[in-house]
């Protein structure tokens, strides 16, 4: 794959560049990079990762969210609900889930503090505004906020340029899908001041039924630049609608309905006619702030530091059917004459939530063979979680407090501050060795979680949780030749618990994880070729594994595991024998085990199924690219083979019910391999006559062999013993329901222009 090696030369964006550009003026483009720098691997760093430059981003980005633009890189995996990659999308690494990777934008962290997770739903076109981005496997090196358990994602927001430009985006195509995004930047004004900005609009109906997505957003940043000072104020938000598609859907229900069938928001009239919801919607707001502030304070060091503010408001509307009453309404005079009863309802649940951060570093280069980075951070959040009723179809006789009843409140509160210390050391010519250290401080404040009435009636604290983590890493960095490279690192992280790892485990005493990771690999780089090898050994201690199983929202649930480990390697190469052709692949060959997995009988006891596969980790992962580049002309193949995923960790590919017929029958609980092909075709040219430096025509063909498969899912079956052996079952005697699916689109495409004056 090519290298886009961070250095701070190497942050100087190409198109900038300008022969007869001041000097100065490009340090001043140079110091836009500094606040990256302190969390991202650089060449002599002995960690596996994959750079992508805003040119290879803006080559794929037609409207589909950042886990589709990576999706080629190695190791990973997506997922999307509405089953085209616009909407609620996931990204996982080696098979480790979201909440488990560290997100960060120019070194602040940008994950939800409570889930740890990346809603990329509410960064709507962010991938319009981004630099670079590093994704690190592996415990990676030292950053802010969330653990970095498995993997890092590092993004630098676009730089504000030399030159003014404006700039257009159009893509469309099918299932109504659409992007509109406006780029303009005025350039460096008077040497010192300059102002750079995206306006975006996203949208598509989805392919599963009714889910759609609407996207706005828009990102604007401002700065003063000098020959030794960066000063910038950047804002971004996000305003999206989506409709729920997150149930899935059991290969029984397809076989009635359709691979598009969705049963979100459907309920029944009295005559038993089926309708579905119009309010069935996720509905969010997110603002971000980032004051940056980068200064070059000698030869030798450089300082940055950035402050930070991020306001998040929204809720999720829902039509539930038959609803206990009691779960929702204050008890009176109905309760005692029918505490039974039950209605449909409408209710919403809501989230308020402020999150702060600072983030500093030092870093000192002596030139002479010594790299080293001192920084820190410190982040607060406070989280209002809140429901409404909103109405009740048999709403009990006196009842005045609808609409609107508030029927549960709790607040959480997260303090999580780290310092580290990172340092590059020449021993001898051509070998280095790299040592970082971090100390971690996690606070965490939760109120009673419960979702109904009465949960939280005093308000008292209910989880105070405090975690304390050291987190060293150390490895080595052999340039053997300037062709061949070796390294080796060994790493050591901890994981705290996630606001619904407390939720689905009420009453359970949690662990943090701890994650012993290994890795090793080579690189040869020539002109022509490049290729690498990297092995990894990631062994966990109470790791957090996703059981497969849903909550009553549709998250997945996740709980602790007493050992379980990843072990595998990941083959790159890239070969460009002329100068318009180029091919690239990666591979990954792992195995994942979870050791001595345990499930309760239906009788209650309990048994051991030995070591088991983990959960949505693919043994084989295979991505494939060639590139024709001639005279404006491009076209790009794309494949990408995903191996089999168990949707449990019980090892058991399905379970055991008696069909509609009362034939027994296996019901699959495993995401089937498959392999998916896209083209993609364009033509750039410039039509400087009429003002236009240039346009961009194209079209992209996704799953041009329409392959059939399912992108994520979820399995929650029974277990019981069958002549002295533990099978899967369904709970009742005829249950196909008891695993969903989330279908993956079939042969769809999309059309782009862009223009640039």
């Amino acid at each position: 794959m090519k290298r886009f090696f961070l250095g701070v030369a190497a942050l100087v964006s190409a198109a900038s560049m300008h022969a007869g550009d001041d000097l100065d003026s490009l340090l001043s483009v140079e110091l836009q990079g500094i606040q990256v720098t302190s969390t991202r691997a650089l060449k002599k760093t002995p960690v596996a990762y994959t750079d992508m430059s805003q040119e290879q981003l803006k080559a794929v980005n037609f409207g589909q969210d950042v886990p589709y633009l990576l999706s080629l890189t190695p190791s990973v995996t997506m997922t999307s609900d509405a089953g085209n990659g616009i909407g609620y999308t996931s990204l996982r690494v080696r098979g480790t889930d979201p909440s488990r990777i560290n997100i960060t934008a120019n070194g602040i962290p940008i994950n939800d503090a409570e889930s740890a997770q990346l809603y990329w739903v509410n960064m709507g076109d962010f991938a319009s505004s981004v630099q670079s981005i590093q994704i690190q496997r592996g415990v990676g090196t030292s950053t802010n906020g969330a653990g970095a358990f498995g993997a890092t994602l590092n993004m630098q927001t676009e730089n504000v340029g030399l030159k003014p430009y404006f700039a257009l985006d159009l893509s469309g195509g099918s299932y109504y899908s659409h992007k509109e995004t406006l780029r303009f930047g005025t350039g460096l004004l008077n040497g010192h001041w300059g102002i750079q900005g995206r306006l975006s609009n996203i949208g598509s109906k989805g392919y599963l039924d009714r889910a759609f997505t609407k996207l706005n957003s828009y990102f604007i940043q401002g700065g003063y630049f000098s020959d030794n000072t960066v000063v910038k104020f950047i804002t971004w938000n996000g305003q999206e609608q989506t409709y729920h598609a997150w149930n899935y859907t059991s290969k029984y229900e397809q076989s009635l309905y359709g691979r598009t069938y969705n049963s979100c928001g459907e309920y029944r009239d009295e005559q038993g006619n089926v309708h579905y919801y119009d309010g069935q919607t996720d509905n969010y707001h997110q603002q971000n702030y980032q004051l940056l502030w980068n200064q070059h304070l000698s030869r030798l060091l450089n300082l940055n530091v950035t402050a930070h503010y991020t306001k998040g408001d929204g809720y999720y509307e829902e039509y539930k059917s038959g609803r206990k009453l009691v779960e929702y309404l204050p008890k009176g005079t109905w309760y005692d004459e029918n505490p039974k009863l039950r209605s449909d309802l409408i209710r919403q649940k809501k989230m308020d939530n402020d999150f702060y951060a600072m983030v500093a570093s030092l870093m000192y280069n002596n030139h002479e063979g010594v790299d080293a980075i001192v920084g820190g951070g410190w982040n607060k959040y406070s989280g209002d979680h809140f429901g409404l009723v909103k109405w009740v179809k048999n709403a009990p006789e006196g009842l005045e407090l609808l609409p609107d009843f508030e029927y549960y409140r709790n607040n959480s509160q997260k303090t999580d501050w780290n310092v580290y210390g990172k340092m590059n050391y020449d021993l001898v010519s051509g070998m280095s060795a790299f040592l970082d250290l971090q100390y971690r401080h996690i606070g965490y404040k939760m109120q009673n979680p419960g979702d109904w009435y009465g949960a939280n009636p005093d308000g008292k604290t209910v989880i105070d949780d405090k975690f304390n983590f050291f987190n060293p890493k150390f490895g080595l960095n052999y340039d053997i030749t300037p062709h061949h490279k070796v390294y080796a690192s060994y790493a050591i992280a901890h994981k705290e618990p996630t606001r619904n790892d407390y939720e689905d485990n009420l009453g359970t005493e949690l662990k943090a994880e701890r994650l012993n990771d290994l890795e090793v690999g080579y690189k040869f780089q020539s002109a022509h070729f490049s290729a690498g090898a990297n092995i990894y050994w990631m062994s966990y201690k109470d790791q957090f594994v996703l059981t497969g199983e849903l909550n009553n929202i549709g998250e997945a649930i996740a709980k602790n595991v007493g050992k379980s480990y990843r072990l595998g390697i990941e083959l790159e190469a890239a070969w460009k024998p002329i100068n318009w052709f180029r091919w690239d692949a990666n591979a990954t060959f792992s195995r994942n085990r979870a050791k001595s997995w345990e499930v309760t009988l239906m009788d209650g006891s309990v048994e051991n199924l030995g070591d088991t596969p983990l959960s949505f980790s693919p043994d084989v992962i295979f991505n494939n690219i060639f590139t024709f580049d001639y005279r404006g002309l491009k076209a790009s193949v794309q494949s990408q083979y995903v191996g089999d995923q168990y949707l449990t960790n019980t090892g058991f590919k399905s379970y055991q019910t008696l069909d509609n017929n009362g034939k027994m029958t296996d019901v699959s609980m495993m995401l089937d391999a498959h392999f998916n092909t896209n083209i993609d075709l364009s033509y750039t040219f410039g039509l400087k006559q009429v003002g236009v430096k240039d346009m961009t025509l194209g079209v992209t063909l996704y799953n041009v062999f329409s392959a059939k498969y399912d992108n994520n899912g979820w399995a929650a079956p029974a277990f019981d013993k069958q002549n002295g052996k533990v099978i899967a079952t369904g709970w009742d005697t005829s249950d196909l329901n008891e695993a969903g699916f989330a279908p993956s689109a079939p042969f769809n495409m999309m059309a782009h222009l862009s223009i640039s004056f």
